[in-house]
Formats: C-alpha cells, sequence, structure tokens
C-alpha cells in the first residue's frame, strides 16, 4: 500500500497520465488522483495527459482540464503512471517516464512486472481506479473525485458482474456512494447509453458473428470502412466483446476491428475456462485472466486462426 502523503512530501509538480486509448478506468483513475491532489494539495501543480477522450465519458468533470500534448521540456518531481501495464503503452506520455524525478506506478494488469520507482501493483484488484480509492483518506475525496473512480469501477467490472469484482471493490464503491455521487446517472451515462450509430454498428457485429468449436467461441469483426459508414469511432465499439461473452453456451468471445489495412486490434472474454490474457500475451498483449487483447497483423480470418488454436488447446485441458 502506498502512503500517498507521504510520497507527496516537498512535491511542487505532479503529472498523470495513463495508457494509450484510454478506458473507463484509466480516465477515471487518473481524474480522480487528480481531483483528490487539485482539493488537498493546492500548492502542488497537477495535472493529466491523456489522449482523446471519449464523448460517452464527457460527463466526468475535469475532462476539459486534460492535456493532450505532451511539454517539450519537462520539469516535473512526481509522475503517476495509472492503469498502464508496461511504459511502451503510455504513448508520448513516457516522456515523464523517463524525465520526471520519481514514477509511482499503480496497475491491476496480471502482466505488470513493475516499471516504477515505486510500484503499487494488485492483480486481484478490478481496477487500478479501485486501487486510488485504497490510498485517498475517505474524508478527503471531493465530490468530483468521486464520480470520476467510481465510473472507473463500474466500467472495469462491467457494472460489477465481472468476477475481479470482490467485497473490497463494493466496500470501495460504497466509499465514494458516500461522497453524495448518482451512481445511477453515471452508470447509465457512460456505460449503457449509446448513440444511433452506435447501435446501428453494435448490431452489425452482432448479426455478423460466428458461432466456432462446437458453440464455445463467438467472433464477429468490424472493418474500418464499415466505422467510416457509420460515422462512429474505436471507443463507440465499447461493449460489443462483452455482448458476445454473454451469448448462451459460449466460452471465449473474439472481437476484432481493423486498424489500418491488415492490422487490427483484438478485444477477448471468457467466462471461465479460458485465461485469455495467456493468449493475448503469445501475440505481444495482455490484459487480464478473463479480459484481454493485442494487436495482430494479417486479415481478420488469418488472425482467427492463430487465436484459436491456443484458445481450443485450453478449452481442451491443454496449458498452451
Amino acid at each position: 500500500m502506498i502512503e500517498l502523503a507521504k510520497e507527496l512530501e516537498g512535491v511542487r509538480s505532479v503529472a498523470i497520465a495513463g495508457h494509450i486509448r484510454p478506458d473507463g478506468d484509466a480516465i477515471g483513475s487518473c481524474l480522480g488522483l487528480y481531483h483528490y491532489l487539485k482539493k488537498n494539495y493546492p500548492e502542488i501543480e497537477a495535472a493529466v495527459y491523456l489522449e482523446k477522450i471519449p464523448r460517452a465519458y464527457h460527463i466526468i468533470p475535469g475532462v476539459d482540464e486534460v492535456r493532450h500534448e505532451i511539454p517539450q521540456e519537462i520539469d516535473c518531481d512526481l509522475f503517476f503512471c495509472l492503469d498502464c501495464a508496461d511504459e511502451f503503452r503510455l504513448g508520448d506520455a513516457g516522456a515523464f517516464r523517463k524525465q520526471a524525478k520519481r514514477t509511482i506506478c499503480i496497475d491491476h494488469h496480471i502482466s505488470n512486472s513493475g516499471f516504477g520507482d515505486v510500484d503499487y501493483i494488485v492483480p486481484d484488484a478490478s481496477s487500478t481506479s479501485e486501487l486510488v480509492v485504497r490510498i485517498l483518506e475517505e474524508e478527503k475525496i471531493p465530490f468530483e473525485a468521486a464520480e470520476a473512480l467510481y465510473m472507473g469501477i463500474v466500467h472495469d467490472t462491467g457494472v460489477f458482474r465481472h468476477s475481479c469484482t470482490s467485497p473490497e471493490t463494493m466496500e470501495m464503491a460504497a466509499r465514494l456512494m458516500r461522497r453524495g455521487i448518482d451512481g445511477s446517472k453515471i452508470i447509465n451515462a457512460t456505460y449503457y447509453d449509446k448513440s444511433y450509430y452506435q447501435r446501428l454498428i453494435h448490431g452489425k457485429a452482432l448479426m455478423e458473428s460466428t458461432l466456432l468449436e462446437d458453440g464455445k467461441v463467438i467472433f464477429s469483426f468490424v472493418r474500418r470502412k464499415e466505422m467510416d459508414f457509420f460515422d462512429v469511432e474505436t471507443s463507440d465499439l465499447d461493449g460489443i466483446v462483452e455482448t458476445l461473452v454473454g451469448t448462451y453456451g459460449v466460452e471465449v468471445a473474439i472481437f476484432l476491428y481493423e486498424t489500418e489495412p491488415d492490422m487490427n486490434k483484438v478485444s477477448m472474454r471468457s467466462k471461465s475456462l479460458v485465461d485469455v490474457s495467456r493468449v493475448a500475451q503469445q501475440f505481444g498483449g495482455g490484459g487480464h485472466v478473463r479480459a484481454a487483447g493485442c494487436n495482430m497483423k494479417g486479415t481478420a480470418y488469418e488472425v482467427l486462426q492463430q487465436l484459436l488454436a491456443p484458445i481450443k488447446s485450453q478449452l481442451e485441458g491443454g496449458e498452451q
């Protein structure tokens, strides 16, 4: 456990960043810590650096204060790296890791071997947002921080449905709710509400999905030209793989979307038999036992065939 007050002694400037293509947990943990520092340590100059924030998260306070450009000259006492399994996934924000006087890494990815001067890595935790709540003084958590951190926990637990949800997770969520936030509003606005065109692309992905391995695996793929046609961003595809894995009889869901010709972002989810993080790691990715991803080159069919081999091995009781 990190003693935050002790880590902040003598600190004048703090930079906070998460992984590229930020999701709910990366955004929630970064903004939650930012608001806490802003409220309780006004003498510290704090800033959050993230890539473009998906529109679904724009109701969270402080999104308009997030910086997207890394300064050419960095003079930073302390860098908080949140929800990032390795320093390469920091993207341009990796410059802080190299130039800040000290780095604290807070994360819950099982593949994170630790790359900070101080590491707080708990693979069993539901989310990085949960870990951030653990290091904060409950009575000092401002409303804005509570909203952001609750949103982060909600997204990485699939609204408290995933196996990573523990009694501690619910206790941390309760701490945030006691700050007066409207949990239902946050869940609906950032997780369930979708635009008409998001619904169309989700529907298309479901309609064109395929069952494989006697119905234990489900697969779907969205092409770049289809995203352009429906005028949706990559973040608008969030939730498709979770819907796929909820199909009766399915153990593993594989969802791809094309990022450029013959290059794909892979998302995988499983229920109980397959460790998809092990599969993802074989292809340079990572994540969690039940939720993982990677980037793979090739046609959708070629990528699918490569993924099916280790998945089928695990389904049959192998160690691959």
